[in-house]
């Protein structure tokens, strides 16, 4: 298993994932990366997009504290008018 390898980067700041790895970690065409660098050191992380039903259960989650906390409706939309500068 290979976990390292060189690669280099282009005039216009591109960068190739070496194919093994690529392989490995399955990461295809599109995929996106938080990139995080500090001093000599560049972080790669994957961003994997929650899917639908995860999605559901982040809803009901955020329906149930908001409830907890007392927010109604209308409160929402209220601080999203605020939010977007509107009245």
């Amino acid at each position: 298993m290979d976990t390292l390898a060189t690669t280099r980067m282009s005039s216009k700041g591109q960068v190739v994932i070496p194919e093994t790895i690529r392989k490995r970690l399955n990461l295809n065409e599109g995929v996106q990366f938080v990139v995080v660098g500090e001093a000599d050191t560049i972080i790669l992380k994957a961003i994997t997009p929650p899917d639908l039903g995860e999605f559901a259960a982040l809803i009901q989650q955020a329906r149930k504290q908001a409830k907890a906390a007392g927010l109604k409706q209308k409160d929402v939309e209220l601080a999203v008018a605020k939010a977007r500068g509107h009245k």
